[in-house]
């Protein structure tokens, strides 16, 4: 009998974007004269409790002390957290929908302002651990429940002691109070959490970075959104590319380097390739860039690339013919639409293809040789697996055919093998 697993999963900095507490006081102190210098203060006690060099108790009673908040200012915040939830989280809502029971959310911060936050996320009232805040008859924070092991130094691992979970639990969070779980013994790995903020004393401890919500689902071969995380998904920059164009593709969430050339040991992993003007690619680089998808070109690549052979090994190039002065926004995101969805609109080498993400379904994507009786074979793998389509398009040129199918089915491994095989195929892969 296999045994339940639990995700046992941090709040502040890895469920949501930011610190509450942190936030809560840029409402609560709005007004105040000192508020810069008070900021900074219950910034300091938060980073000295996640860094393990503060003991977590000492970390919250100072800092509650500073808030001078009323239940008016956990209503603002409330709105700003619904807001600020962590991308990768958002995106795989369905994971907590499916596994309700097994997700908890245990956290140093206020059940006040956690609980109608990840509530949306089909998280149980009843599997959410937090502190308390004790109030005044008109609403003032003035304490909090002193009571509550997760107000102590080490509550974690008092109240997981105390909860005796028969299982293999998981731990995922950005702090010292999240590791000290994995000190403990009581789970089996510690997965720091980095979309957010990255810790080195709490990276070097842990079992397995995990940039991305992504990620976690990804090495545990758990339902996710995206079928690979964007952190794995290497985007090389070479030359003298604006910062502008490299801000959007880390905030895409890929895994950026930006480098004078096209270093020989990228060759064999790059997916992604963002090039300034005037710079060139070998052809003999580009014919052993197996894994690569799309080049964008911040210019005009004629001399510069081989259009021609990026085609027929199924890149997608999208590069600025006229040198237009919005090119360091415009051809990144004609890039991470590409991976995102499949969009070759306004490619320099593919047939136009713009579609909308289509919800609960799987986007497969086919590229192949032009030639004819290949949709055929397609839809044979799909019937063969008993397959519903939801969506099928197909563009041609006069070198390859380009399709992309939404399918709203389970599927296995053989449905990808099947679809590789298929003659004339020259890349294939899942968006989703």
């Amino acid at each position: 009998m296999n045994q339940k697993n639990y995700y046992i999963i941090d709040f502040d900095s890895t469920f949501t974007q930011v610190e509450a507490l942190d936030e809560l006081a840029r409402i609560s102190l709005k007004k105040h004269p000192d508020k810069e210098a008070i900021f900074q203060k219950i910034e300091e006690y938060t980073n000295l409790s996640m860094e393990g060099k503060l003991s977590f108790s000492e970390s919250l009673a100072q800092r509650v002390k500073l808030l001078e908040a009323n239940e008016d200012h956990l209503k603002q915040l409330i709105t700003r957290l619904k807001k600020k939830v962590s991308a990768s989280f958002s995106r795989n809502a369905a994971f907590f929908k499916a596994h309700a029971d097994e997700v908890l959310i245990i956290s140093g911060g206020f059940k006040e302002f956690i609980t109608p936050v990840v509530s949306q996320y089909h998280i149980k009232k009843e599997n959410i651990y937090a502190n308390t805040f004790v109030t005044t008859g008109d609403g003032n924070i003035i304490d909090y429940d002193h009571a509550n092991p997760l107000s102590e130094e080490g509550g974690k691992v008092k109240l997981v002691s105390q909860m005796n979970l028969e299982g293999n639990l998981y731990g995922i969070g950005d702090g010292y109070s999240d590791f000290q779980l994995r000190e403990s013994g009581l789970i089996k790995k510690f997965y720091a959490f980095t979309e957010n903020i990255s810790r080195a004393s709490i990276v070097e401890k842990a079992d397995h970075v995990t940039p991305s919500f992504d990620e976690f689902l990804y090495v545990n071969n758990l339902p996710r959104a995206i079928s690979y995380p964007k952190n794995r998904i290497l985007c090389l920059v070479i030359g003298d590319a604006p910062t502008e164009s490299l801000e959007m593709l880390k905030r895409d969430g890929f895994s950026i380097r930006h480098k004078p050339t096209f270093e020989e040991k990228y060759v064999a992993d790059v997916h992604m390739m963002l090039l300034a003007d005037g710079e060139k690619i070998e052809a003999e680089k580009l014919e052993r860039a197996l894994k690569l998808k799309t080049i964008g070109y911040l210019g005009s690549a004629k001399t510069k690339l081989d259009i021609t052979a990026c085609t027929q090994k199924g890149i997608v190039v999208f590069e600025d013919l006229k040198q237009n002065p919005r090119h360091a926004n415009f051809i990144p995101k004609r890039m991470i639409d590409f991976m995102n969805t499949g969009t070759t609109y306004l490619s320099n080498n593919f047939p136009n293809l713009q579609l909308p993400r289509i919800d609960k379904s799987h986007r497969l994507i086919h590229i192949h040789k032009n030639v004819p009786g290949i949709m055929a074979q397609v839809n044979t793998v799909f019937a063969n697996h008993d397959i519903n389509i939801v969506g099928q398009f197909l563009m041609t040129n006069t070198v390859i055919g380009y399709v992309i199918t939404d399918i709203n089915a389970q599927y296995d491994d053989q449905v990808f093998k099947s679809l590789k095989k298929i003659e004339h195929t020259i890349k294939f892969r899942v968006l989703y």
